[in-house]
């Protein structure tokens, strides 16, 4: 099991070092595009962006999720390959009539959403790169479930890299607005399809299994309901802004949301890391600790981390945008919270996928995306962007509380209550201190600077005062302290040692073992 850590671990840091690079260059660029589009362009982005989302869920048919989880019943090459074709087959046969229909639809779609039809070709183009990417999904799972996450981010950087690149040439070069963002996509799209021809093409063969298609549909289908209704929860908040406000809050209310989400960095990194990691443990002796201690660790650094980016939200976009984007500062850590309520939700639900009970889903998210509705229609007419800001975080607290609750139910893991209590007050202590001792007036550098670090060092102060860390631990952050203190301070011999003498002189010492004993 220690080993499995390991892997999770270094998969982790490898697949969060390909998201944050991707994600800080992002938002380096968001004073460039806030320059040549207004916050109406972003609107419009905004309700393409919703109008992709939904087309994903439909595209896929839950069988991405079922691929996964089939692919480790299957006993060889041969078996994979048959279910790679099968759903690929699948795939495009009933997608694409779903991409004519949409087609046929677009200018419905945008008048309903714009209230003029003037938007239809960037929405067909927007279907169509959905329909494309659909497929994606095989080869990149392949590359997970192999642990091959040196490829994967690769591939993954390379495609957003790209993006951004064309992005800049044809938003800011060639002035191309709103068309440019689509554009880009359409041409990043085309060549990374060419690509990835490389891994997509050995997973397929002239198969088709009925059996198969029919079990992983048996799996698939029940969280089409629920990813559906995730989207309401996601999306809904956009929807209500447009539909009583204007382009213009729904692009404020997206840039606030972009900081918002920071927090995903790690989650996103986590997430790719964590559903081969619990699926290839799940049969291993005394598992249930082992998911317990480390949703422990991974929401000691989520909780921080989305305190701090409240914390310092008014100071970020301040710094990174102009002045008619400000305002967007005010939904920042309520979006933020929300990514908590996500992270505790991917950590609380796995009994559902290990159990195969997906059927649950749809009650969860369907439960949540009703809740988040029903506060959408009462609290944005009244309260605008704060509303909807709200309103997303009471959808995702339910939907987290409710899948939370099923899961454990499902397969029970023993949580540490009592130190995911300390790490809550810790994030809500730093979060005041940082809010409270420094003066919103502040330069928006220096006060980015002292909100991060007062938040971190109250949070820390908290831990150790309320006795978070057991001894092992402290032994082993000593340790590790001591192993860096010694590689500075250790002279190298100089004269007649050999070389093995002179790597004797730094050798390091071992890692205390109660630390790995704690988790496997």
């Amino acid at each position: 099991m220690l080993e499995r850590l390991k892997k999770l671990l270094r998969n982790l840091a490898i697949y969060g070092m390909g998201d944050a690079a991707t994600s800080v260059v992002s938002l380096l660029l968001l004073p460039v595009y806030t320059r040549f589009l207004s916050p109406s362009d972003y609107g419009v982005i905004a309700m393409l962006i919703t109008i992709e989302a939904v087309a994903k869920v439909v595209f896929r048919w839950g069988v991405d999720t079922a691929f996964m989880r089939l692919y480790y019943d299957c006993a060889d090459t041969a078996a994979r390959q048959q279910l790679a074709s099968t759903i690929t087959i699948f795939l495009l046969a009933v997608n694409g009539l779903l991409l004519v229909a949409g087609a046929a639809c677009s200018s419905w779609i945008s008048w309903w959403l714009f209230d003029t039809t003037r938007y239809w070709p960037l929405i067909v183009l927007t279907i169509l790169n959905t329909f494309v990417t659909g497929f994606y999904f095989i080869p990149m799972h392949v590359l997970r479930i192999g642990e091959q996450s040196g490829q994967f981010v690769s591939l993954s950087f390379g495609r957003s890299a790209g993006t951004l690149v064309m992005r800049l040439v044809l938003v800011v070069w060639a002035g191309m607005g709103v068309l440019g963002v689509v554009v880009a996509d359409i041409a990043v799209t085309t060549v990374f399809t060419i690509v990835l021809a490389r891994w997509f093409a050995p997973l397929l063969r002239p198969v088709f299994s009925r059996a198969i298609l029919r079990d992983a549909l048996g799996f698939g289908l029940p969280r089409i309901p629920h990813s559906l209704a995730s989207q309401v929860i996601g999306l809904a908040d956009k929807y209500f802004l447009n539909a009583y406000g204007t382009l213009r809050d729904v692009g404020l209310y997206s840039i606030g949301a972009t900081f918002g989400l920071a927090p995903k960095l790690l989650l996103s990194a986590f997430e790719y890391a964590w559903t081969p990691f619990f699926l290839g443990a799940m049969r291993e002796r005394d598992v249930t600790r082992t998911y317990s201690v480390v949703s422990t660790y991974v929401m000691s650094l989520l909780v921080p981390l989305v305190a701090t980016v409240g914390a310092v939200a008014s100071d970020a976009i301040r710094l990174t945008t102009k002045a008619q984007f400000h305002a967007a500062a005010v939904v920042t850590p309520w979006i933020a919270l929300s990514v908590m309520c996500q992270g505790v939700y991917i950590l609380g639900s796995i009994g559902i996928v290990i159990t195969k009970r997906t059927r649950m889903y749809p009650l969860a998210t369907g439960c949540a995306a009703a809740v988040g509705l029903l506060a959408n229609a009462i609290l944005v007419p009244r309260y605008g962007l704060m509303g909807a800001a709200w309103s997303n975080v009471i959808a995702y607290g339910t939907l987290t509380a409710v899948t939370v609750g099923v899961s454990w139910r499902l397969f029970p893991i023993p949580y540490e209550w009592g130190r995911l209590g300390r790490i809550t007050l810790g994030g809500f202590a730093g979060y005041a201190a940082a809010t409270m001792l420094i003066s919103p007036a502040t330069p928006p550098i220096v006060g980015l600077v002292l909100r991060a670090v007062v938040t971190i060092a109250v949070y820390v102060t908290v831990m150790f005062a309320t006795g978070f860390f057991h001894p092992g631990e402290i032994r082993t952050f000593k340790e590790l302290g001591r192993r860096v203190m010694q590689r500075r301070i250790v002279p190298t011999p100089t004269g007649g040692g050999t070389r093995e003498q002179q790597a004797e002189v730094v050798e390091e010492p071992a890692v205390s073992d109660d630390f790995p004993d704690r988790i496997g």
